[in-house]
């Protein structure tokens, strides 16, 4: 019997995440209502470069798994099974009773950050509120699904940036870690990606699959004695309108390109118009330019060649700076030529190459019995980590120009489109703190949205092309500087003078 939904509905969590659960329960504190904050502490540190902004994702997919997540027999069972040391029980039959009574997630509300936006350390992507038990068990399970699909998101828009907006075609299938190359692809689509490789999750979201053909059908054709023309030939008789040759199997500039150039113009004689070429090894600009030059001399000047091998944001930023050098030399013109190319990304954006993980944490931020919020806080030794208490809202101001100029973690009762001014706190250090005056800001924007009441969706479920429009504006409105892919301009996050001197009580009443 398939055995596989234990491991991909409500247990797909950590297990002290439920022996904490037993634990609220025993103490009478499971019913108390808690919240947490999810953030991530810092952008994603490619090593010689790094990120000056994430793009949210992952949050749709998390609501669909808490839809369908629920306590069943089956998963009661596997936890009456396990046992400690000494060969007891570790769950026992009053809690496991009480789990399998919740409806799943039903007592939670969550507020988020809609996916697509622009978002920045320390600022608070999702605020679940709810039940401490459940609340306490979600936290892996949110943390895998926000903190892959942003980090894949914002390495696939940085690349999309990179590539002066030429089409992106995510290939990380076959490098993605198992199923997680579903959760890549969204994530890509989200991010930047025009389009994916991955059949199934590209016609799950509504997007036609995209891909060439295997180095595999040359070397077939080449091994029986017909050669490499031959399989072009057997490609474009049967794509006729879709037929894009993969170009390097033997020799690109003396077989590749030539061959394809002659497959093209018979295509061209039958009424069809040839797609355009990849080439997937060697010096890619070097390559696409002579490729470029032979392709125009036949007349297919608008035919598109797509890069591929090893890809990320500095590889096709250094291709096209080449191109621009280079290309006119030749007699090609650079940007005629980089607007024909696209790219197709597979290991370095599925793998977030350079910071394969990104810092997003989970962490209770106050609880609540019957009154008012209780703040709580969790101090550290290192300042950046003590995280900011209480119930919250998050604002993005715009300055006189329109430009996002920073992020304003507030307390939840706090609105500032009402004040005339705002003093800005950095979120550790006491002494940086800046007075904006309200003549200076053009809009104040809330940025968290009510997505879950009780276990149900508040609103439908956004498009793709809705996060797609989201993520745009929001880059529209960065500034350059942090828009830059070496050393970007450090973006404000800040603090309300209300929430700092909240964090500087708690903080000192716990020393």
């Amino acid at each position: 019997m398939d055995k596989r939904h234990l491991a991909d509905g409500i247990l797909f969590t950590d297990f002290y995440q439920l022996t904490m659960a037993q634990l609220f329960y025993r103490n009478g504190l499971h019913q108390k209502t808690a919240q947490f904050d999810y953030f991530f502490r810092r952008y994603p540190d490619y090593g010689e470069h790094r990120a000056g902004y994430c793009i949210c994702a992952g949050l749709e997919n998390l609501l669909e798994w808490m839809e369908k997540s629920r306590f069943g027999k089956e998963e009661i069972q596997c936890l009456r099974n396990q046992k400690g040391r000494a060969g007891e029980r570790l769950f026992g039959d009053d809690f496991l009773h009480w789990l399998q009574d919740q409806n799943g997630f039903d007592g939670i509300n969550l507020a988020a950050i809609p996916e697509g936006r622009v978002v920045h350390p320390e600022v608070p992507l999702a605020i679940v509120k709810g039940p401490l038990a459940l609340a306490q068990i979600l936290e892996s399970t949110l943390l895998n699904h926000l903190n892959f699909q942003t980090l894949i998101a914002t390495k696939a828009c940085r690349i999309k940036e990179s590539s002066c907006c030429s089409m992106l075609i995510d290939f990380g299938m076959r490098r993605a870690p198992g199923l997680g190359a579903n959760a890549a692809t969204r994530a890509a689509l989200i991010g930047g990606a025009d389009f994916s490789s991955n059949t199934g999750e590209s016609c799950l979201l509504g997007y036609p699959p995209k891909g060439t053909h295997a180095h595999s059908m040359v070397q077939v054709f080449t091994a029986l004695g017909a050669g490499e023309l031959a399989a072009f030939r057997a490609y474009a008789d049967i794509y006729p309108d879709d037929c894009l040759l993969l170009v390097d199997t033997i020799d690109t500039l003396h077989s590749g390109v030539p061959h394809a150039i002659t497959v093209f113009e018979e295509l061209k004689r039958k009424g069809h118009k040839p797609v355009g070429i990849r080439l997937d090894s060697g010096d890619l600009a070097y390559l696409a330019i002579q490729s470029a030059k032979m392709l125009n001399e036949a007349g297919f000047n608008d035919a598109t060649i797509v890069l591929s091998n090893q890809l990320d944001e500095m590889v096709i930023w250094q291709i096209t700076d080449q191109i621009r050098k280079e290309a006119r030399s030749y007699g090609v013109d650079p940007e005629h030529l980089i607007g024909r190319l696209s790219y197709g990304v597979g290991t370095r954006l599925v793998t977030s190459s350079g910071d394969a993980a990104l810092d997003g944490i989970y962490k209770l931020t106050a609880v609540r019995d019957h009154g008012p919020w209780i703040p709580s806080i969790k101090l550290s030794e290192t300042p950046a980590k003590t995280i900011n208490p209480g119930d919250k809202s998050v604002w993005r101001i715009y300055d006189s120009r329109e430009r996002a100029f920073a992020d304003y973690v507030a307390r939840e009762d706090e609105d500032p489109r009402l004040a005339n001014e705002l003093i800005l706190h950095h979120p550790t250090q006491d002494q940086i703190h800046e007075t904006l005056h309200r003549d200076n800001i053009s809009e104040i924007e809330p940025l968290l949205i009510d997505v879950l009441k009780d276990g149900r969706r508040v609103n439908g479920q956004p498009t793709i092309e809705d996060m797609r429009r989201l993520r745009q504006k929001d880059l529209d409105k960065l500034d350059p500087g942090v828009r830059r892919p070496i050393n970007p301009h450090r973006y404000h996050v800040s603090l309300s003078k209300e929430l700092w001197e909240l964090k500087q009580r708690l903080a000192h009443q716990q020393k």
